[in-house]
C-alpha cells in the first residue's frame, strides 16, 4: 500500500507558561507500507513528537494525518485506541514492561484490548504470546520477571509485545539507546528480519550506525529537511 502512514501540514504546539512552542512546523509525511524508516535529527528536534503523532498517543494541533486511509486527527478517543491495539506496535526506549509479569504474560498483554472480529479467547493469546517470544529467541526465558533478564533481552520482549497483534507498523522511540554495542547490533539485526518478513518499521534514533539499510528523514526545527 502506497501511503500507509501520510502527514500534511502537521503543527504540534505546546503553552510553556505563555510562550508557545512550535514542536513541528506544517510538517509533510509519507512512508509506504514494507518500508524501514529512521528518523533522526537534534534534541527538540521534533522527532518523538512526530513519533507520538503517528502513534495515536497524542493529537495535531493542525493538519491531518492518515494511517492507512484514515484521518486518525478527526478520530474520537475510543476509535483512537482500537486503531492502535490493531495496527500499532511499539517499542520503548525503557522498554516499559510490566515487573510483576512473565515475559509470556508481557507480550500477551496488548491483545487483551483486541475487539470485534480480532477478539482472542485467553488459550489463542497464550499460544500467539508464545510464538512471538520465540520469534525473538526468548524461548527458554518464557517464565522469566523482567528483572531477571538482560537490558537486551528486556528490549527483545518489547519487540515481541509489539508484534503480537499482527501490526501494519511498528514505531520504535530509540530502542537501542539504553543497550551496549553487541545489544544495539542484535536488536538492529531483528528489526530488519521483522521487516523483510513485511512489517513497516518506524524508528527514531541518534545513532546514525543503526540507520544502515534503511531510509533516513532528518527533522530540524520541526520541520524535513529535504
Amino acid at each position: 500500500m502506497k501511503g500507509l502512514v501520510k502527514g500534511e501540514g502537521l503543527w504540534k504546539t505546546y503553552k510553556l507558561d505563555s510562550t508557545e512552542v512550535h514542536a513541528l512546523r506544517g510538517l509533510d509525511i509519507s512512508v509506504d507500507a514494507g518500508e524501514f524508516v529512521s528518523i533522526m535529527g537534534p534534541s527538540g528536534s521534533g522527532k518523538s513528537t512526530l513519533l507520538n503523532l503517528i502513534g495515536g498517543l497524542d493529537t495535531p494541533t493542525q493538519g491531518d494525518l492518515y494511517i492507512g486511509g484514515k484521518n486518525i486527527a478527526a478520530m474520537k478517543d475510543k476509535e483512537l485506541t482500537r486503531m492502535r491495539a490493531e495496527n500499532i506496535g511499539y517499542i520503548f526506549q525503557t522498554f516499559n514492561l510490566l515487573p510483576a509479569l512473565s515475559v509470556r504474560d508481557n507480550v500477551e498483554f496488548p491483545m487483551r484490548n483486541l475487539t470485534g472480529s480480532k477478539k482472542m479467547d485467553k488459550s489463542s493469546r497464550i499460544k500467539r504470546a508464545e510464538e512471538c517470544v520465540e520469534i525473538v529467541g526468548l524461548g527458554p526465558r518464557m517464565n522469566y520477571l523482567p528483572a531477571k533478564l538482560s537490558g537486551g533481552e528486556r528490549q527483545r520482549v518489547a519487540i515481541a509485545r509489539a508484534l503480537v497483534n499482527h501490526p501494519k507498523f511498528i514505531l520504535a522511540d530509540e530502542p537501542t539507546g539504553n543497550l551496549d554495542s553487541e545489544a544495539t547490533s542484535n536488536i538492529i539485526d531483528l528489526l530488519h528480519q521483522v521487516n523483510e518478513e513485511g512489517t513497516t518499521v518506524i524508528m527514531v534514533t541518534h545513532d546514525v550506525e543503526t540507520t544502515r539499510d534503511t531510509r533516513v528523514l532528518r527533522i530540524r526545527d520541526g520541520l524535513i529537511e529535504s
